[in-house]
């Protein structure tokens, strides 16, 4: 077979894996948000399906769809997230809003302001800390960063509005690999704040 041939062979395979660097909530967290979705499903009349408690996250930068796990990146973004030093620190989601998105299929999440400093503060150091690793991973380093947990999805958009906060303290982030379409996080790499 032709460079060529299998060149176009390897761009056409389709993307079944996904690398996120993520903050999960604590128990407790996750828990609160949860139960606050079927009051929100009242008020608005919301039909999409609920995220589950598991998968319930803030991502802190994605690092693309690729077919099949891509080890050297894995290496990097380990590498990159091995040089952050940093201590614990609280985030706080009071409100709550519709993101644009697929029509149909809108993302209906938390959103938050000043409680949320800390957390643009330590996405920001983390994206430098990919750029430093090279241009492989460094193209990924986001730079328009909107914290979010998405909730659920649903067909309407909904204006944001502001709810009892949920705070909880971060005290650690995670590499993980999302398989596309199976609804599964395999945590990579795990990262304590101290």
């Amino acid at each position: 077979m032709s460079d060529q041939f299998l060149f176009a062979e390897l761009a056409a395979a389709p993307s079944t894996d996904r690398l996120l660097f993520l903050i999960y909530p604590d128990l407790d967290a996750a828990a609160r948000m949860a139960g606050c979705v079927p009051d929100l499903r009242a008020e608005y009349g919301l039909q999409g399906k609920s995220v589950s408690l598991d998968r319930l996250h803030i991502t802190l930068n994605h690092l693309g769809d690729h077919a099949g796990l891509p080890r050297d990146m894995v290496a990097l973004a380990c590498e990159a997230a091995g040089t952050l030093a940093i201590s614990p620190f609280d985030v706080v989601f009071d409100r709550v809003a519709s993101f644009g998105g697929k029509p149909g299929n809108l993302p209906f999440v938390l959103r938050g302001g000043d409680g949320l400093a800390q957390l643009l503060d330590f996405q920001q150091r983390l994206a430098v800390a990919m750029s430093k690793t090279g241009s492989r991973l460094g193209k990924w380093a986001e730079s328009n960063f909107t914290p979010h947990v998405t909730l659920l999805y649903d067909r309407q958009s909904i204006a944001e509005r502001a709810i009892k906060p949920i705070r909880w303290t971060v005290r650690e982030f995670v590499l993980v690999h999302s398989l596309q379409g199976q609804t599964r996080h395999v945590v990579l790499g795990r990262w304590p704040l101290i």
